[in-house]
């Protein structure tokens, strides 16, 4: 997401490259282009020139220090300014009462069902809650089976009344159910309509009325552009609506909803859902994003990632094993299934800060480890804790039963023998002196 905006303000500040000083003509020609970059990415002409005028009244205010150089101070202050528009600090999801009730709303297939599904493993893995999915779009046929099978998927209770057709009875049946069963959470799917009407707007405001949620959240694809700010507007008008969720943040999305939204409605955004996986749910922070617009990377995001997936046992057997000499191809597995649940290799390596443009043009397919899989999961228990006994007619075997060759065996192996000792002097600080030994 935002490769075309980042490439452009990239270009913008190349302005101000040589510069000495900041000046109201160089500033001009760098806001000239920086309000063309927001426009291609679909951010309105209004808000455009709203955070245009802003940056520029900061960056002719700024008293620039002799050792910074005025592209770099442009590139604070319009980082300091996304930031801003965006809603400066992360916004939490209220989650009190007993059960605390969150409304779920949008249009057809912006992600609704799917994010309320994502929200109830969220909260069922992360906070421990008792969580309840009331399945309320009777509207689309195929939207409650939608929704049992994501239940299912996340082992999250699913409630629904056959048959019935208004969604305010279902709605308070969920609640009332809720309270009386113990559950700390309840999550209203709501219907949609292929576009924003009045019959819509009816009916999810009598919802909203009946239930009264502690959390009311609009999801919104953010490939629509200008259209999800739209969309936004009506549906807060309707129901006052606490937070965004930007869905389909993973496509071919422009920005301009992201950047566009906070500023029109006033509203925070909560949540970005990066993918169809049930975990592809992370909270909005925009300093962060700010960061990833301008190539900063999000090093911050990258590292609770890892966190999420590693705890502090695992890694110190892992160290044991590594010191000892013992990393095993059964370890090399496990670590590649413990990055694969971080997120695709692309996203996490475009939170190194520059990656995002050196991966540009870089194809990192989705199923990157299959092959090395295959071929770690051909081979016997024994040769994956001993894989110096992976002799030539071992190698052939394990090519053939893989339906890879005997190059790619040799060359997973080969990959396997030098991660383990980049690791092993990692874990007993041998490569951390090499490195300043080569700064030396």
């Amino acid at each position: 997401m935002f490769e075309n905006l980042s490439e452009r303000l990239d270009r913008s500040f190349k302005i101000l490259k040589g510069e000495g000083k900041i000046t109201e003509v160089n500033v001009a020609e760098t806001l000239k282009e920086i309000r063309r970059a927001l426009l291609d990415a679909d951010v309105s002409y209004k808000v455009a020139k709203e955070f245009c005028e802003g940056v520029k009244a900061k960056a002719m205010g700024a008293n620039v220090l002799s050792a910074v150089k005025p592209q770099q101070m442009m590139v604070k202050i319009v980082h300091d300014s996304l930031s801003e528009f965006m809603g400066s600090e992360h916004s939490e999801i209220n989650l009190k009462g007993s059960p605390a009730v969150i409304l779920v709303a949008g249009l057809n297939g912006s992600g609704k069902t799917t994010f309320s599904g994502k929200l109830a493993l969220r909260l069922k893995s992360k906070q421990g809650m008792k969580v309840l999915l009331a399945a309320c779009d009777t509207f689309r046929p195929a939207a409650i089976d939608q929704l049992k099978t994501l239940g299912s998927q996340v082992g999250v209770d699913v409630f629904s009344i056959p048959d019935e057709k208004d969604p305010v009875k279902v709605a308070q049946a969920a609640v009332s159910k809720a309270r009386s069963e113990g559950y700390s959470a309840v999550i209203v799917d709501t219907a949609g309509r292929l576009v924003v009407d009045q019959e819509l707007m009816d009916e999810i405001k009598r919802i909203h009325d009946a239930i009264k949620p502690g959390e009311s959240l609009f999801v919104v694809d953010a490939m629509t552009g200008q259209d999800a700010v739209e969309s936004a507007k009506a549906f807060n008008q309707a129901i006052d609506y606490d937070g965004v969720v930007l869905s389909k943040m993973d496509g071919d999305t422009r920005g301009g909803a992201a950047l566009s939204i906070k500023a029109v409605t006033g509203k925070s955004i909560k949540f970005v859902s990066n993918g169809e996986k049930m975990d592809a749910l992370d909270i909005f922070y925009p300093s962060r994003i700010a960061d990833r617009i301008l190539g900063m990377g999000d090093v911050v995001s990258l590292v609770e990632k890892a966190q999420e997936q590693y705890d502090e046992q695992q890694t110190r057997a892992l160290k044991k094993k590594l010191v000892q000499n013992k990393f095993t191809l059964q370890d090399f597995y496990d670590q590649l299934k413990q990055v694969q649940k971080m997120g695709s290799m692309k996203d996490l390596m475009g939170m190194l800060p520059g990656m995002d443009k050196a991966l540009k043009d870089v194809d990192i397919p989705e199923d990157a480890f299959k092959q090395t899989e295959a071929i770690i999961q051909s081979m016997t228990p024994y040769e994956k804790q001993h894989p110096e006994c992976l002799n030539g007619s071992r190698r052939q075997r394990i090519a053939k039963g893989s339906g890879t060759t005997i190059a790619d065996v040799n060359k997973l192996l080969k990959q396997f023998e030098q991660t383990s000792k980049m690791m092993k002097m990692a874990a007993n600080g041998s490569l951390q002196q090499k490195l300043k030994g080569f700064r030396r």
